[in-house]
């Protein structure tokens, strides 16, 4: 009889500009390409069994998946060389299982909508082509919420959330970008829910 094999889990951690955020980089897709996942709270964790079971380590207070690596927001009371390994053994057991990391299946891409204007699909396709790389580098992810009267509202995402560096990177890149590209259209950019 053939016995299952163990799928082969690679994980590497990464800093980001968020002292109190760490990046467990996978050797293969978790989600869909641009497809992120924020659970600020274990209440928020429906559709991830994955980031339900790392509420359970008392250090951390976010998780968020996305493209091929989880971001974990710890709280200040510990320093990371004393759950980092932890957390990391935990996320690869859980992947070398075989179970997803998200429990969810998307019927249609969730970054454009057909019944935008001209203005918010090049917003979205300038924020999807040249920010959501770099954000998630850093651990994170930008969504665009809205736009409305030259103002762009994002949300910004795991190691974004709360780090000391998102307000200028919003202000000092992505709104200098937006403006650069789109200047009759976009006079400012801001956060929403930060």
């Amino acid at each position: 009889m053939l016995q299952a094999q163990k799928k082969p889990v690679h994980i590497y951690m990464e800093a980001n500009p968020n002292p109190n955020s760490l990046k467990f980089v996978v050797n293969f897709m978790l989600t869909d390409e641009g497809v992120s996942f924020d659970y600020p709270d274990e209440k928020s964790t429906e559709n991830s069994q994955l980031a339900k079971e790392l509420f359970n380590f008392a250090a951390v207070e976010r998780v968020f998946i996305a493209s091929n690596f989880v971001t974990v927001t710890k709280n200040d009371g510990v320093e990371w060389p004393e759950v980092q390994d932890f957390i990391r053994d935990h996320i690869r057991q859980y992947l070398e299982s075989g179970k997803p990391a998200i429990d969810v299946v998307l019927d249609k891409d969730p970054l454009f909508d057909e019944n935008d204007s001209e203005v918010v699909k090049k917003i979205k396709g300038i924020l999807d082509e040249y920010i959501r790389p770099a954000v998630e580098q850093d651990g994170g992810a930008i969504i665009f919420h809205s736009f409305q009267d030259g103002v762009v509202k994002v949300l910004l995402q795991g190691a974004c959330s709360g780090c000391p560096s998102s307000t200028v990177t919003l202000k000092a890149g992505i709104e200098n970008l937006l403006t650069r590209m789109l200047p009759d259209d976009v006079k400012t950019v801001e956060a929403e829910g930060v």
